[in-house]
């Protein structure tokens, strides 16, 4: 049941949010145990955002959230794969590209839980 949601301060076309989207949904298998057929993505895009005390540079966030939890090294590449998504799709170089990783007890869908 994971979750990756994209915030970035690029303007993005409709044909890189569905790239971008695409990448994402195919990079959680890098984390062992989890698959496309159960993660959702999100992009927003054009938001207001300030790093290094500046908000003219390309900057994203990147927020993936999954049930119970990984071993680091999973996280390292999955990191990894994300900022070069980040960087061949929307410029953002991966000094700019924060990945926050959020591990969850329980995750409920259609009044089941996981």
């Amino acid at each position: 049941m994971p979750f990756i949601n994209v915030k970035t301060n690029v303007r993005l076309d409709d044909m890189k949010k569905q790239s971008i989207l695409k990448q994402l949904s195919k990079s959680i298998t890098l984390i062992p145990g989890k698959s496309e057929e159960y993660v959702m993505c999100a992009v927003e895009d054009n938001i207001p955002m300030i790093f290094h005390g500046e908000s003219a540079q390309p900057i994203a966030m990147v927020e993936v959230s999954i049930l119970h939890s990984a071993p680091k090294h999973a996280y390292e590449s999955l990191t990894a794969e994300l900022c070069k998504i980040m960087q061949t799709e929307a410029g953002v170089d991966g000094g700019n590209c924060y990945v926050k990783f959020a591990e969850t007890e329980y995750w409920g869908v259609n009044s089941f839980m996981f």
